[in-house]
């Protein structure tokens, strides 16, 4: 049975996200991911104005005058969400967990999706996969697809990125606009995130949370890291011990980006303490001028 608390907090999200989705995306989802292009609708007859090189001659030579094919685009599309639902996601300083966060932004793309006919599927991992929720449409299958973010109890604690490229690419064979959304703590999976950029539309958007990135001077403090258990206590009153933390944080970040560029994969990132709205709706209006 799925506890109260979830099933409130879906509502919550549902109503929240319907908004952004109504008033801020509006349609910039449709004209950003197109559908696999262009498929014959009819033919009539020619009219002046019309393309020449959309005369269909066969057509024309058997009724005497000119005809043209018209064509409407394939709209639909499948959207995948890859969602890491490994222990640092439980993590959050901010007004919400990485989990959290991701459920909101899962929301907001699968609204999205479905208000364009187009399918959505889910693929949860951890240093494992562990649920594959095969591409659908419809309210309640987003509803399914937000409850199972938010209520999941994984198996695995750790990150196993390249297992989750590979399971993506075996389970959809046919492009797919992928998000990818993870704080991406895990190395070495470049080679198979340059292959499913090849295969699908992919876009990474990256969960971060401040305190992963700056220590607050407060003193002795134990910090713990989720997936492997390992921890240590500093003093965050040194300022070398603060510097160094974030330094190395900043190092990590620069090396995920690099990791990015060169895999020609869309990047986007979204903090806890901050709007997710804003990130998001900058890069839809980056592809639509790109497009």
């Amino acid at each position: 049975m799925i506890p109260k608390e979830i099933l409130r907090k879906v509502r919550q999200i549902e109503i929240r996200t319907n908004r952004e989705v109504t008033d801020v995306l509006g349609g910039q989802y449709h004209s950003v991911f197109k559908g696999r292009g262009m498929e014959f609708e009819e033919v009539r007859e020619y009219m002046p104005g019309d393309e020449v090189r959309a005369i269909d001659w066969n057509v024309t030579a058997r009724f005497g005058h000119p005809y043209i094919k018209k064509f409407k685009e394939e709209r639909e599309l499948t959207v995948m969400l890859v969602v890491d639902v490994s222990a640092s996601g439980q993590f959050g300083s901010g007004r919400q967990s990485k989990n959290e966060l991701a459920a909101e932004l899962a929301a907001v793309l699968a609204f999205s999706a479905i208000r364009n006919n187009d399918k959505v599927g889910v693929i949860l991992f951890t240093d494992r996969i562990e649920k594959y929720i095969a591409p659908k449409k419809g309210r309640r299958h987003v509803l399914r697809v937000v409850r199972e973010i938010l209520a999941f109890q994984p198996t695995g604690t750790g990150t196993n990125l390249t297992q989750a490229f590979d399971y993506l690419n075996r389970v959809q064979r046919r492009r797919a606009v992928t998000f990818v959304l993870s704080d991406f703590q895990d190395a070495g999976f470049e080679k198979k995130l340059r292959l499913a950029g090849k295969r699908h539309d992919v876009v990474a958007l990256s969960l971060r949370d401040l305190r992963e990135e700056e220590l607050p001077a407060v003193g002795f403090v134990e910090l713990r890291d989720a997936e492997t258990g390992a921890h240590a206590v500093v003093d965050t009153f040194d300022r070398q011990v603060r510097s160094t933390f974030a330094g190395k944080a900043k190092a990590r970040l620069e090396a995920l980006r690099g990791v990015f560029r060169s895999a020609s994969v869309d990047h986007v990132e979204i903090r806890t303490d901050a709007d997710y709205m804003r990130p998001l709706v900058k890069f839809f209006r980056m592809r639509e001028r790109r497009a």
